[in-house]
């Protein structure tokens, strides 16, 4: 295989395995906060302070799925390069989520 065309297939798998981490851990993080608010709004939250209980638990599991990415495939981290592109992935598969949210609230008029 052309040495140019694995070093573009790992680029662009460190950034799409970055992705899915980000998209992943948005997903889950939006469906507490959904799950939450719906308690809030039943009025079975007692004080603020368990507004989002287990969001130390999700990011842990975020920090675990890093973790495992960077042993498990240390093909991936050979080069400095795609360390930058899974960590980009991350952000561009969060922000995603994010954004998503962002633009529900807005068409309900939240």
């Amino acid at each position: 295989m052309n040495s140019h065309l694995l070093n573009a297939l790992l680029l662009l798998g460190g950034l799409l395995l970055g992705g899915a981490i980000g998209f992943v851990f948005g997903s889950i993080q939006n469906a507490a906060s959904a799950h939450y608010r719906k308690l809030q709004q039943g009025g079975q939250l007692q004080s603020g302070w368990t507004l989002m209980p287990g969001s130390m638990r999700r990011t842990a599991f975020l920090l675990t799925a890093l973790v495992v990415v960077q042993i498990a495939c240390p093909l991936f981290f050979e080069s400095a390069t795609v360390q930058w592109l899974v960590s980009a992935g991350i952000v561009l598969g969060y922000g995603w989520t994010l954004l998503k949210k962002l633009r529900d609230r807005s068409a309900y008029g939240a």
